[in-house]
């Protein structure tokens, strides 16, 4: 009875993509989230560092989907960088949120990766020539609106494929509100918790956020919540699948890969030795 009354809900408050239902031809708008496998934060190495320009190009011409992280500058524009401060992949230090977007663009990551890129520019190297996923970052004491409007301007003009997702639900929802012909999507990771307080805020973060796609954490897989939505017609991509083991699973409960590594490795060898290629 409460799984009843909970799919009833998913129904109500989180509707999928309008034509969608398990069993039905892809719909014309989230169809192609299942067709690619996405690059996670562009084909990166040892070599190239990750949500490099030099990584996009990689992923391009690879012929692999691009999966990227975004966040504000201080002057609320949206850049591709993964972590809150810049320690890790530059000679910089502090938070990203604390300069300005000129000031980050000047930032060299390491090797010949490039420079920090805006969103952007980043969208002029894609072109359209492969479907992007655009995770924007969050935190729950800071506000979304910044960061939305930024990704929002971005994607103004932008023809290509793409959609955006995130951890908070707030993200996906103000783009529902506010920005609705945008693909919007919501990252899960159940994090161990599949007892029913682990359902309940899934569902609950379901009914916030209206996504049109999951995108699943890979060590959740198989997962009841995952397969329950994937049957109302919400697409279910998965993250980070790095192994051969994990690309099994993928074609077992979800629709595509957000690969890196091995697994990105093995599908761009795939890729080179089709028909199509």
């Amino acid at each position: 009875m409460r799984s009843l009354l909970l799919a009833l809900i998913d129904q109500w408050r989180a509707p999928p993509p309008a034509g969608s239902q398990a069993g039905s031809q892809p719909n014309r708008r989230t169809g192609w989230l299942g067709q690619w496998t996405y690059a996670h934060r562009g084909l990166h190495s040892a070599d190239v560092p990750e949500n490099s320009p030099a990584a996009f190009a990689r992923a391009i011409d690879a012929g692999l989907g691009i999966e990227c992280d975004v966040q504000r500058s201080a002057d609320s524009r949206a850049m591709v960088f993964h972590d809150w401060d810049l320690d890790r992949l530059t000679p910089h230090t502090g938070p990203v949120a604390a300069l300005k977007a000129e000031e980050i663009e000047r930032i060299s990551l390491p090797g010949d990766g490039g420079t920090i890129p805006t969103l952007e520019r980043f969208l002029e190297q894609v072109g359209g020539r492969v479907p992007v996923l655009i995770e924007i970052k969050s935190r729950k004491d800071r506000r979304i609106l910044p960061i939305c409007l930024a990704v929002h301007r971005a994607l103004d003009g932008y023809r290509g494929q793409c959609a955006v997702m995130s951890f908070d639900p707030r993200v996906s929802q103000w783009f529902a509100r506010h920005s609705g012909h945008v693909v919007r999507g919501l990252v899960v990771t159940e994090e161990g918790t599949k007892n029913l307080a682990g359902r309940l805020r899934r569902h609950f973060a379901l009914w916030i956020a209206r996504p049109e796609f999951l995108a699943y954490d890979i060590r959740d897989l198989p997962s009841r919540f995952a397969a329950a939505q994937r049957r109302r017609g919400l697409p279910v991509l998965s993250w980070t699948v790095r192994t051969a083991e994990h690309l099994q699973t993928v074609s077992r409960y979800a629709d595509a890969a957000i690969a890196e590594g091995e697994a990105a490795q093995a599908r761009k060898s795939a890729l080179a030795g089709s028909p199509q290629a």
